[in-house]
């Protein structure tokens, strides 16, 4: 150890004693090239997405008066602002065309809804029977009429929207068709119930079995078997429960069934429910991410 230290301090006294051949005793070195300037990094202006509901209705009468056809949606729509509140109509950044897009991706599954053509065609389904009531003498009972009533529940990434449409176009009831859909605002895309999932084959599963559980409860409940309630092949259906309307909302799951697509009519929507608790242990970090249930 000794010795390396002799050598490095030669070396370095060596270094001192001699000057660069090139330059001259007197001479100093240049001046070094000063510090390159920092470059700004320009932060894109912040852009969101708001939920709003938006209500469309309107009406048609006939040549005396008579109310032929009504319609009444209310439905959700995605609007891109700016951080100063402006709508974003025209981007200007990489950050306002991602948000455009998932907003025209999300608009775009009501907009058949939001145009003049469900209610022309209703209205000339009326027009047709009122006039044939009229010339056999048969009273006009009431309009026939179209409704969509929706509920949404938003987390900082997910969009989940139950809805329930209800008509009347004449016949012995109304009908009533349960709807859903689940929105990743960050992807801007729809996403399936499974896609959440760890193993999506597993949650299906236990989703599957955790219904058939609450069918045999309310057979019990009624004395009576579950195939007497609900349709000889009610097991396959709620296999395929995601097919169906499935959403999302503050205390969990829900998977929804419209009348005739689990049982008779007169036995109603069937509605099976399903807890975070539940849920979470089949959850991936992406989709606890999703439903905002992340561990902080």
């Amino acid at each position: 150890m000794k010795k390396w230290s002799v050598l490095l301090s030669l070396c370095l006294l060596t270094g001192c004693a001699s000057a660069p051949a090139e330059l001259e005793p007197a001479q100093s070195p240049p001046p070094s090239s000063p510090p390159p300037a920092a470059v700004e990094v320009q932060e894109e202006p912040p852009c969101s997405l708001t939920l709003d509901m938006v209500e469309w209705e309107d009406s048609v009468q006939s040549e005396d008066g008579t109310e032929l056809a009504q319609y009444r949606f209310s439905l959700p729509q995605l609007t891109t602002r700016r951080g100063d509140g402006t709508v974003i109509e025209t981007a200007e950044t990489e950050a306002e065309t991602r948000a455009l897009a998932a907003a025209e991706t999300f608009n775009g599954q009501f907009a058949d809804w939001t145009n003049e053509e469900p209610l022309r065609e209703l209205a000339e389904t009326a027009r047709a029977e009122w006039e044939w009531r009229r010339q056999e003498g048969i009273p006009w009972e009431t309009a026939f009429t179209e409704e969509m009533e929706c509920q949404v529940y938003q987390t900082e990434r997910l969009v989940s929207v139950a809805a329930n449409y209800y008509s009347y176009t004449g016949g012995a009831h109304p009908n009533t068709v349960l709807m859903a859909c689940n929105f990743d605002l960050e992807s801007g895309s729809f996403l399936t119930p499974e896609q959440l999932a760890e193993d999506s084959e597993a949650f299906s599963q236990a989703v599957c079995e955790e219904i058939l559980r609450q069918i045999d409860c309310w057979a019990e409940e009624n004395g009576m078997e579950a195939e007497a309630l609900f349709w000889d092949n009610y097991r396959e259906i709620a296999a395929d429960w995601s097919s169906y309307a499935v959403s999302f909302d503050e205390s969990g799951m829900t998977v929804a069934f419209s009348p005739y697509e689990l049982a008779a009519y007169a036995a109603g929507s069937q509605i099976f429910q399903m807890d975070y608790d539940f849920l979470e242990p089949f959850l991936s970090d992406e989709g606890r991410a999703l439903l905002d249930l992340a561990e902080e």
